[in-house]
């Protein structure tokens, strides 16, 4: 990317860190990446634009970390656990991330058309390959719904998270996982576990 791209990011996740977005201005980003207004309209067109690509930045991150994790990692209700502490782990490590995913976008319905969206979308899918493995090999109960299960693994961790986000407090990733994962595990391990 060209330089003022990468500093037009990087003012937008100072300035996050500081103030809710709804109060940032183009001039502030600007005044703060140290490029004019016209700028930042080149590269983003608008504000919303610039918060989805600057959360596309930290998804693709994350994405990739979590994956190769994954691949070296066997069984489904292990993977499902590196998959709830890395998700954990990220929100803790990084507050500007979790404010944009929890907090900023799903307000505004062109988020849901976002080539951002997109990446979220193959994150919660490959959860859900992660269950139906588990049903395959017999970890997880066949009888319930597989969807289901994901929205309640990744509204489990938003929810065991955002009290902590919206109020700026510490939280532990590995108690939550532990917490969050024997609340779940014990009701889907099929009965031959």
């Amino acid at each position: 990317m060209p330089p003022g791209y990468d500093k037009i990011v990087g003012a937008l996740k100072l300035l996050l860190k500081e103030k809710e977005f709804n109060a940032i201005t183009w001039a502030e980003i600007a005044r703060t990446a140290g490029v004019n207004e016209a700028l930042i309209y080149k590269y983003f067109h608008d504000k919303r634009n610039l918060l989805y690509k600057v959360l596309r930045q930290y998804l693709e991150k994350y994405a990739a970390q979590v994956e190769e994790d994954l691949k070296v990692t066997s069984g489904a209700l292990n993977k499902l656990k590196k998959a709830i502490r890395a998700h954990f782990n990220a929100y803790s490590q990084d507050r500007i991330f979790a404010k944009i995913l929890i907090l900023e976008v799903r307000n505004y319905p062109d988020y849901f058309e976002s080539e951002t969206y997109e990446l979220v979308k193959h994150w919660a899918n490959s959860i859900l390959a992660i269950i139906d493995e588990g049903v395959r090999n017999g970890e997880i109960r066949s009888d319930i719904s597989a969807r289901h299960l994901r929205q309640m693994i990744l509204g489990g961790i938003e929810h065991l998270c955002l009290p902590e986000i919206v109020f700026g407090r510490e939280f532990s990733p590995d108690t939550l996982t532990e917490e969050l994962c024997e609340f779940i595990f014990h009701g889907i391990r099929s009965a031959e576990e």
